[in-house]
């Protein structure tokens, strides 16, 4: 079957950049990549702001009509109500997010988020048609006890229990070994996982599901290691973290087919 994905490479900003700094880092990219002559089409691009940076980037994009799409970098599983400091999906649609990270690492490990959370976080954001970008990884301990696509495949289970075959999904692998370590997998190890993950989807949701979600491979992704990653049949994109703070490796990222032969 003829892989028709458009490749997407998202940056996750995580707490950086305030809104004046937003609008200044997506007109500098905007700009980088029209200078470059990157084709938005070809490979799509996203930006993970804080909440606070949200509306400065949709009036910016807004006005300025830029090829850059965009979303928050979490979600509440509630609609609304008396939860002090959650944001709705709801609230999230309103700013036109195309996106929502839902279950970083950092979610689970720093505000014990479990995966029947996020699989109300997922349903919610699909519910209100914002693409949920789902992540999925696991830790050294992990890796060493279970192997490598076990603790993935079962996080992803879950968060997929609660939408319908018609749901619009992203889904990262994210070895939690690799996030901001330096070392990342390899492209056979995203590879193998990633497969697992796309064997989940068809098992959950269907073949046209499964042939459609992107796979995205996110820790310790930068411009001298995306094209080994994205030669891969079921890597379809990155979720980059810190890189994504620096224009110029960022934008080189996403022009990974025109800097490196893949």
């Amino acid at each position: 079957m003829v892989n028709t994905r458009t490749p997407l490479i998202a940056g996750n900003w995580k707490l950086n950049l305030d809104h004046l700094q937003a609008i200044a880092f997506v007109q500098k990219l905007a700009w980088s990549l029209s200078d470059a002559k990157h084709d938005p089409s070809t490979v799509e691009v996203a930006v993970f702001p804080p909440f606070t940076d949200i509306r400065s980037v949709q009036t910016l994009v807004a006005a300025d009509k830029l090829p850059i799409a965009y979303g928050a970098q979490d979600v509440s599983e509630h609609e609304s109500g008396a939860y002090t400091g959650e944001i709705s999906a709801t609230f999230l649609r309103a700013l036109e997010c195309g996106y929502v990270i839902v279950g970083h690492s950092e979610r689970r490990t720093l505000h014990n988020e479990t995966d029947e959370q996020i699989a109300g976080k997922v349903a919610a954001a699909v519910a209100q048609n914002v693409v949920p970008v789902i992540c999925v990884g696991e830790t050294s301990d992990d890796l060493e006890k279970h192997g490598p696509s076990a603790v993935p495949v079962a996080q992803l289970k879950v968060a997929l229990s609660k939408i319908s075959s018609t749901a619009d999904i992203v889904v990262a692998y994210e070895p939690v070994w690799a996030i901001g370590s330096g070392q990342a997998a390899t492209p056979e190890q995203a590879e193998n996982v990633a497969a697992a993950l796309r064997e989940v989807i068809r098992e959950t949701l269907g073949d046209d599901v499964a042939q459609k979600t992107r796979i995205l491979y996110g820790g310790s992704v930068k411009a001298n290691n995306i094209a080994g990653f994205m030669r891969e049949p079921n890597v379809d994109g990155a979720l980059v973290g810190g890189a994504s703070l620096d224009l110029n490796e960022f934008s080189s990222i996403v022009r990974y087919q025109k800097h490196v032969g893949v």
